[in-house]
């Protein structure tokens, strides 16, 4: 089966339960609306931070969730790994003839997520002056976002390979998605050296806002690289671990 066909079959059955599927979805936007009314707030109080407005925020906030929403949303294994592992969930998929990972990243599709990417585009079509240009780059941006954020998900979930616990998946997600929601300019010193390196959240939001505003080579380059780089290192670790969780190892003594 294709990870297309996968993946169109976990939309049909989060789709099927119509009323919590729509339930979800609107949790999510009424969470996310508070977040905007938040900044919205803050800033009616203080002009700015470091360059950083109310539109630049909402700019960003609108690429996060979008980007968050494709990653928690139509791949919301990424952040799963270890309980998978953990529970011996991989054992159908080495049965069949399909690359494990992408398999396993779309077997599940996360309907609250989903409501994140939907109040992204929405809240980019209101608030972000939509030219063709500026949502050439927002569809961008939110794609290597999302690949970035779930092949870190990827990554630090495939840990647990070798540690047998999964609380540094959670750690990690809530890390890049906390500090991907603020402006990285509030940052400096170490704490904004981490952003861009070991925890990436500046590549997930804060910087494909900053290339619709302002598109450079250099900048994008780093955020293709920064993205490439990750994807790299999440499939090779769960590669490698796969090769342990298949050698005979402690998984199988559970």
């Amino acid at each position: 089966m294709s990870t297309a066909r996968v993946l169109r079959t976990a939309l049909a059955d989060a789709v099927a339960r119509r009323s919590a599927f729509w339930a979800q979805i609107g949790v999510m936007i009424l969470n996310d609306l508070a977040w905007v009314a938040f900044w919205l707030l803050f800033f009616h109080a203080v002009p700015g931070v470091r360059g950083w407005d109310a539109r630049r925020v909402l700019l960003l906030y609108a690429v996060l969730t979008t980007a968050a929403g494709l990653a928690l949303g139509l791949t919301s294994n990424c952040r799963r790994i270890p309980q998978l592992v953990s529970g011996g969930a991989l054992d159908d998929i080495l049965t069949l003839p399909v690359a494990p990972l992408r398999h396993l990243l779309v077997r599940r599709v996360d309907p609250v997520n989903l409501g994140d990417g939907l109040f992204g585009v929405v809240l980019f079509a209101v608030t972000g002056h939509p030219t063709p240009a500026r949502i050439a780059g927002y569809v961008a941006g939110s794609l290597l976002g999302a690949a970035l954020l779930a092949s870190f998900l990827v990554l630090t979930g495939s840990l647990v390979f070798v540690t047998g616990r999964g609380e540094t998946s959670s750690l990690a997600m809530n890390a890049i998605l906390l500090l991907a929601s603020y402006p990285v300019d509030v940052f400096s010193g170490a704490t904004k050296a981490l952003l861009y390196t070991a925890v990436p959240a500046a590549f997930v939001a804060g910087v494909p806002a900053g290339l619709i505003d302002r598109p450079g080579l250099p900048v994008a380059l780093a955020l293709v690289g920064a993205t490439g780089t990750f994807a790299v290192l999440g499939g090779g670790a769960f590669t490698l671990g796969l090769r342990r969780y298949t050698s005979g190892s402690s998984w199988r003594s559970h």
